[in-house]
């Protein structure tokens, strides 16, 4: 029956090639959008990632219980070395030191009086270093205005605005004066190389970036950080193994009675993220069912349609003594078969899409006005297991429903009306 039935369409363009490609178009734009919503939504997540909580985090415990403080004083101390053996236990992720600091720039004059003075809020990554991943991981070099990026420990980047407010130019010296990890004064001298922009305001008005070598001396911090954030090679949050990282590594370092051993929190954790992660999902679920339900309404027309432009075609097989039953069953079976077929085109073209977006994306940089650090520049989708099956909903569910409804008519006909339309 099925074969017959394929055979059907297919020599009968008429009845099956608009709902098919309906349906497909229609699969496609769910399927689509779909992974579009997931790696928007992705982003999110990612962003919290690069420039705050890692995949994992590891701090002392004091200083995870002060952590909206940034308390260098409590930082994690031999971190060279946790770091060798965290590379050695867990080889398929990267892990790097920061250091968060605040403190007073001063800027000098040319007798080397203070010319002008501002507080700034800074963060220390690994720049310098010939394998250093926090580049790209932060966009500093999309986000430089001007000049270039530290080559050596001793230099610096100034937000533009903060550079502008101070009246410093290029390859000038200025000042840090903060305190070191014992509380005591640090005053230490950086060149300013470039100027970047972050993209928010608050640290437009006096953000700084440093390598962490210089801030390690700057603030007597040597072989100390006062975090160490962990990447999965993936590049995307996964709860499940980023919990199993930190189960093994608490279990292994964490001491309750010490409040400097460190302790391994992913980023659920951290920063109220878990419900907003909870709240993430529920909004995929929300979203996503909305965009399905449209599709579904959309489609289930189309097999409105479709039945009640064949009643001339049912009519007649009617008249010529075919049972209501049968030709109620063969619409749906007709339907259903027009669902997979279209639904399974419209997944491949809607999946073809999406991994492009994934793996290219869409770059947006050319009409920003500036590239930032902390805006994304290339939207990307996120094609998950779901992404699979997720357009057989609507594609096959829908347009069945469409047919149901509209061969109820089939049972209204009359075999005294069903001659008149003929005789027309």
């Amino acid at each position: 029956m099925i074969k017959f039935l394929f055979i059907g369409l297919l020599r009968d363009r008429s009845r099956s090639l608009m709902p098919i490609l309906i349906v497909a178009i229609g699969v496609m734009l769910s399927v689509f959008m779909y992974c579009y919503l997931l790696g928007l939504m992705g982003d999110m997540i990612d962003f919290n990632a690069r420039f705050a909580t890692g995949h994992v985090k590891i701090m002392t415990h004091a200083y995870a219980e002060n952590q909206d403080q940034n308390p260098n004083d409590l930082a994690l101390l031999e971190t060279n070395s946790l770091i060798g053996n965290l590379k050695t236990e867990f080889p398929d992720m990267d892990w790097v030191q920061r250091i968060k600091f605040g403190g007073l720039i001063d800027v000098p004059d040319e007798n080397g009086e203070t010319k002008t003075q501002g507080t700034g809020f800074g963060m220390a990554y690994d720049i310098i270093s010939e394998n250093s991943t926090e580049i790209e991981r932060m966009n500093l070099e999309k986000a430089l205005v001007k000049g270039t990026l530290p080559k050596h420990k001793n230099e610096i980047l100034l937000s533009d605005d903060f550079a502008q407010k101070l009246n410093v130019n290029l390859g000038q010296s200025i000042t840090l004066i903060s305190s070191t990890m014992y509380g005591e004064m640090a005053i230490f001298n950086f060149n300013v190389v470039g100027t970047i922009k972050f993209g928010t305001q608050v640290l437009d008005k006096g953000g700084i970036v440093a390598d962490i070598s210089g801030i390690q001396d700057a603030l007597n911090m040597e072989n100390a950080a006062g975090e160490i954030l962990g990447f999965l090679n993936s590049k995307v949050y996964l709860d499940e193994e980023a919990n199993r990282v930190a189960s093994v590594f608490n279990e292994k370092y964490r001491n309750s009675d010490d409040v400097f051993s460190p302790i391994m929190l992913r980023l659920k954790e951290q920063s109220f993220l878990s419900s907003y992660l909870d709240l993430i999902d529920s909004m995929q679920g929300i979203i996503i069912s909305m965009f399905i339900l449209v599709m579904a309404i959309v489609l289930w027309n189309t097999g409105l349609i479709g039945g009640l432009r064949r009643y001339g075609e049912i009519g007649v097989r009617l008249a010529i003594g075919e049972d209501h039953h049968h030709i109620y069953k063969m619409m749906i079976y007709e339907s259903i078969l027009i669902g997979i077929v279209g639904s399974t085109l419209g997944t491949i073209v809607g999946l073809f899409l999406a991994y492009l977006m994934q793996e290219i994306g869409i770059d947006i940089s050319s009409i920003m006005r500036n590239n930032t650090l902390m805006m994304q520049s290339v939207f990307r989708a996120k094609i998950t297991p779901p992404a699979f099956y997720i357009g057989f909903i609507p594609g096959i569910f829908a347009i069945v429903l469409g047919t149901m409804l509209s061969g109820i008519g089939i049972y209204k006909r009359k075999t005294a009306q069903l001659f008149k339309e003929l005789e027309v």
